[in-house]
């Protein structure tokens, strides 16, 4: 079954690493707002790597909590990431065990893609 779930990132806060002070690398807490698909929300620690726009690379372990359009809940952790510049190397997945109520046997890939909509998880659940 795959599942598209539309969102929008609602905030971002720089975050820190407790004793990393580097040029390197840049973390964020992003939170999210998810329309369809998942009605509900997200909070993302993003990590990217990269100064030159374009050629940044991130990976991401994001929480989401909701209710799909068939009313199951729950909630369930995903990571992904891939090369800003290269959408061929984006990847994500479900972390298996860690979802919640209805999501709680949830597995799968959970890439992110774009269309002009805007952004979207495409979950792809495995039974």
């Amino acid at each position: 079954m795959t599942l598209i779930a539309r969102f929008s990132v609602t905030g971002a806060e720089p975050a820190a690493a407790q004793g990393l002070e580097a040029d390197w690398v840049g973390m964020l807490v992003f939170s999210k707002t998810f329309s369809s698909g998942i009605t509900g929300t997200g909070t993302a620690l993003f990590m990217s790597a990269g100064t030159q726009e374009g050629s940044r690379s991130y990976v991401a372990t994001e929480r989401i909590t909701g209710r799909t359009d068939d009313g199951r809940e729950g909630e369930f952790t995903v990571q992904h990431g891939g090369l800003e510049s290269d959408p061929s190397t984006w990847f994500g997945h479900i972390v298996p065990t860690t979802g919640t109520g209805d999501f709680a046997d949830w597995r799968g890939s959970a890439r992110i893609r774009h269309d002009d909509e805007g952004a979207y998880f495409e979950i792809d659940l495995q039974s």
